[in-house]
């Protein structure tokens, strides 16, 4: 197997394992579907390109996060935001019963409202907590230390409960 080969089987076992989370990291930077799959574009452009600097240095994981998570930083500070409402982002629901689907769907638009409303510090480790990341992973991705990964995360979360009782 050539090495061309062999880098596009390892970028796309990458984007198959971490394709998902990588579209709701993208989702949480952006404010429509149209901004996320161009940001979800460019994410997964510059870890083509990155891919073959990995040094193993980190996990692969952490590695195409921060890929991830410098270029939405660079993608949010080039855009203006979107004038979509968070509300009408699509967000799909496999269970059968409607009733129980749309409370579900109105209380995940509520949280997604509020993470876009959060400073974008806070935003970041709310997002990456919710994709499983270790205090450890995400101190890696962001560049920051653990501790301030639990600071973040904490005031991330009274923010997160603020937001949510005002709106109640």
């Amino acid at each position: 197997m050539s090495a061309r080969a062999a880098l596009e089987q390892r970028f796309h076992q990458l984007l198959s394992a971490n394709g998902g989370a990588l579209s709701r990291l993208a989702a949480s930077y952006t404010n429509n579907p149209s901004d996320r799959d161009d940001l979800f574009q460019d994410i997964a452009l510059a870890i083509w390109k990155a891919l073959p600097g990995f040094r193993g240095e980190s996990s692969e994981r952490t590695f195409i996060f921060r890929i991830a998570h410098n270029r939405a930083i660079t993608y949010i500070s080039q855009r203006r935001p979107s004038a979509t409402p968070a509300d009408e982002v699509e967000l799909p629901d496999p269970r059968p019963n409607p009733e129980k689907g749309f409370a579900r769907e109105q209380q995940e638009s509520r949280l997604f409202d509020a993470i876009h409303r959060l400073p974008i510090e806070y935003r970041q480790v709310i997002t990456l907590t919710l994709e499983d990341m270790s205090y450890a992973e995400i101190a890696a991705v962001l560049g920051i230390g653990e501790s301030n990964v639990g600071v973040r995360l904490n005031r991330a979360r009274q923010l997160l409960r603020e937001l949510l009782e005002v709106r109640q």
